[in-house]
């Protein structure tokens, strides 16, 4: 068996922890509210900036630095997206007040981080339109040359600015970068970088300055660049906000099978008693390939039977949510977010009122979201055509699907 190198597994081993900079007043927005704190996708601006980390890689833990005696109004802020909670599960979540300037504030916000022995990545909280490949860029250049950040070349040419409002320096444009975040560091060393610059009183714009005004505790290690986005921006105005336009697609799923004896009758993950079960070439879950179908269909991937040929013996009596999870990833990679989901289940029997608070748990857990966002109704067929006769079992599903562009 081939062994994984010492150096690439120290990497993949590093400990790793957020620091998200909230602490400002957000006086420019002219709201009189943080802007941290406007709503924004399924929370607020706040809670998207974690969760862009939450589901980019694993955090141990994540400080918020906040104004004084603002937890409160912070943590609802964050809590506002109701997954939030379940996403932070395995993360410690601090709240630190902040300072006078935002390097005291980060200042403060390092010093509470419990394992040094880390790298840290510092994020503006009212940046939450940081992409996936961005924050493991960051991360993974952090690990390999100390500190890290992305950065987008200038569109416009530049030019230094004399005090007399007259152009001084003609700059080259290839060479600039407009820098953003996350910036990302060995914190140990940053750490003791802070600390000669709060002892010095020193003011940096951000970080990477305190980072380079002291090479005697960076070991002389230079901030590697990697490449950001004009996405990437930092909220400032409530236009940036407004900007951001939202995709919405509507899907439909319907699926209909045999009801024969000597099968599981399964429906929405949740095995039922039952004198019949449905036939099919996977384990026969109706509902479960409706809501696949309708997920599918919104997001123009295709169907259920692309994606899992029936001809396919590989697929032969194979488990429907773990068919429904496989189409779940690959339309959560694509951008796409659950609005919700409404299903009708046509059947005579089994009564399903009793199971069905289980299979919109079930359905919740497969897909990853709040039991909120699912509902499941059934109905009889008044004793008409084959699922009348309870010879078969019929399933719809209608899905909303969100992609903020």
């Amino acid at each position: 068996m081939k062994k994984t190198p010492k150096s690439l597994t120290a990497r993949m081993m590093i400990n790793k922890v957020l620091v998200i900079a909230a602490a400002g007043s957000s006086s420019r927005m002219g709201l009189g509210k943080k802007k941290e704190y406007l709503p924004l996708k399924k929370g607020t601006v706040l809670s998207e900036s974690v969760r862009a980390f939450i589901e980019a890689s694993d955090f141990s833990e994540v400080i918020v630095s906040i104004p004084k005696n603002g937890e409160k109004e912070a943590k609802a802020a964050l809590l506002a997206d109701t997954e939030i909670k379940s996403l932070l599960k395995n993360t410690t979540l601090t709240f630190a007040e902040g300072g006078a300037t935002r390097q005291e504030s980060v200042f403060k916000a390092l010093c509470k981080i419990k394992n040094k022995n880390s790298i840290v990545l510092i994020h503006d909280g009212a940046r939450p339109f940081v992409s996936k490949k961005i924050i493991q860029d960051v991360i993974s250049k952090t690990q390999e040359f100390g500190a890290a950040v992305p950065a987008i070349q200038p569109v416009d040419t530049q030019k230094e600015i004399a005090p007399d409002r007259t152009i001084s320096r003609h700059l080259v444009r290839k060479n600039l970068g407009a820098v953003q975040t996350p910036q990302g560091f060995l914190l140990e060393p940053l750490i003791e970088c802070h600390k000669a610059a709060f002892q010095k009183k020193l003011e940096f714009t951000d970080d990477t300055e305190v980072w380079d005004a002291f090479p005697n505790f960076t070991g002389g290690k230079k901030v590697h660049i990697v490449e950001g986005s004009e996405k990437n921006k930092k909220i400032t105005f409530i236009q940036d906000i407004s900007k951001e336009t939202k995709m919405v697609r509507i899907g439909i799923g319907t699926d209909l099978h045999r009801l024969v004896e000597g099968r599981k009758f399964i429906l929405g993950g949740v095995e039922i008693p039952s004198e019949k079960g449905e036939l099919g070439h996977s384990d026969g879950d109706v509902l479960l390939h409706a809501i696949s179908d309708s997920l599918l269909g919104a997001s123009g991937m295709g169907d259920i039977g692309s994606y899992f040929p029936s001809e396919n013996p590989k697929w032969k009596n194979a488990d429907s949510a773990e068919l429904l999870k496989k189409i779940w990833a690959d339309i959560k990679s694509a951008g796409w977010t659950l609005g919700n989901l409404d299903c009708v289940v046509e059947t005579e029997k089994p009564k399903l009122l009793p199971w069905r608070e289980k299979i919109i748990s079930s359905i919740a857990k497969i897909l990853e979201t709040a039991s909120e966002k699912i509902f499941v109704k059934a109905k009889t067929n008044e004793k008409q055509d084959a699922v009348g006769e309870g010879n078969a079992i019929k399933a719809y599903c209608v899905c909303l699907l969100e992609k903020t562009e």
